[in-house]
Parts: structure tokens; C-alpha cells; sequence
């Protein structure tokens, strides 16, 4: 069985992310994201088991010396990881999956699985990005600037990735996205063999 394809999608704060994973799950159905565990405490529209995993610092830090994580970072005075286990048996499975992270969670995983596809998902403009932090009116004044200063040093980590993906409109660039996949599942390394050839040699 040919492994399922590990996608990161990463970039600073405010960039619109989760927004750009949402519409590309909606276009490839086969595509599935992993569920991150945080402590930050949920946002009004937020699920149990669907945005987050939400868990106590406390039992965070316990996972943490268990091992149980592929990353783990702590952004704005709140951790967040991705679980180890559940990435690695999905993608044994042939599932392909997104991890949709921080720069900080993207070196880790870099570093734990190569074969990884990695998405650095950059704003239009530094206004767009300052706009879009400072206008979701969920943070006080001071969480906010500490975000636009990480914002603009993440910002910096985009020659580490794979690809260079803007997100002016959100449609373009989850279009940009699905199409990497299909580039990347032509990859012979990646298993891609013409057709009539099973599993002979070469």
C-alpha cells in the first residue's frame, strides 16, 4: 500500500490557515486534517474533537514527557501538538492528511518525517496580515501586538518549505494547494508507476 501524503500547511498568525484547510476539505474529499491538541481555552464556534482537542496545561505537559506528540509548541502563552500515533497510523493507512501548524511545529515535523509536503501560506501584503490579526476583535491590545511581532518573524521561515503558497483569495490558494497534490502523488518516489505494471520490478 502506498503511503498517504503528510501536508503541512504553515505561516504566521492571522494568515487565514484554518480557512484555506476548510474550503480545500471541502474540494478534496479524500483529504483529511489532523486534530491538534491545545490549551487554549475554545472560541465560541469551536467543537470538541473537531477544531481542537482541548486539554488542561497540566495533562499537556504530561503528554509532552510521554512522548506522545510529532510537534508541540507554545504560541501566545498556550501550548499546542500534534499527536504522534494517530498522524503515523493514518498515514500507514494510505490517508492523506494535512497538519495544519505553526512554524515552530513545521521544523519538527521536518525533522521527523522528510517525505513531508510542506505549504508556507503567506498574506498579500503585511497590511493584509496586520488587518486581519487586529480585526478579529477576540484579544485585547497587548496579545494582539505580541501576535504581530511573531507574525513578523515567522514570516521569515518561508525559504524552509516546499512550496510558496499567497493567500490573497481563498479559493486560488487552496486551488494552488489541491493541484501540489496531484503533482506530488505523480511522484515516482512516492509510489506513482504506470499502468499494467503491479508490482513487478524494475
Amino acid at each position: 500500500m502506498v503511503k498517504g501524503i503528510l501536508l503541512i500547511i504553515s505561516g504566521p498568525s492571522g494568515v487565514g490557515k484554518g480557512t484555506v484547510c476548510r474550503y480545500l476539505l471541502q474540494v478534496r474529499k479524500a483529504l483529511k486534517l489532523s486534530v491538534s491538541t491545545t490549551t487554549r481555552p475554545p472560541r465560541p464556534d469551536e467543537k470538541e474533537g473537531k477544531e481542537y482537542f482541548f486539554t488542561t496545561p497540566s495533562r499537556f505537559k504530561e503528554m509532552i514527557e510521554a512522548g506522545s506528540f510529532l510537534e508541540w509548541a507554545l504560541v501566545h502563552d498556550h501550548f499546542y501538538g500534534t499527536r504522534s500515533e494517530s498522524v503515523r497510523e493514518m498515514l500507514a493507512s494510505g490517508q492523506d492528511l494535512i497538519l495544519e501548524i505553526d512554524v515552530q511545529g513545521a521544523e519538527q515535523v521536518r525533522a521527523k518525517i522528510p517525505e513531508a509536503v510542506s505549504i508556507f501560506l503567506a498574506p498579500p501584503s503585511r497590511q493584509a496580515l496586520e488587518q486581519r490579526i487586529t480585526g478579529r476583535g477576540t484579544e485585547d491590545p497587548g496579545r494582539i501586538k505580541r501576535r504581530l511581532e511573531t507574525a513578523r518573524r515567522e514570516m521569515k521561515a518561508y525559504c524552509y518549505y516546499d512550496y510558496l503558497v499567497v493567500n490573497d483569495r481563498v479559493k486560488k490558494a487552496a486551488d494552488k494547494i489541491n493541484s501540489i497534490i496531484d503533482a506530488e502523488k505523480c511522484r515516482v518516489k512516492r509510489g506513482a508507476r504506470p499502468p499494467g505494471l503491479g508490482g513487478e520490478s524494475r
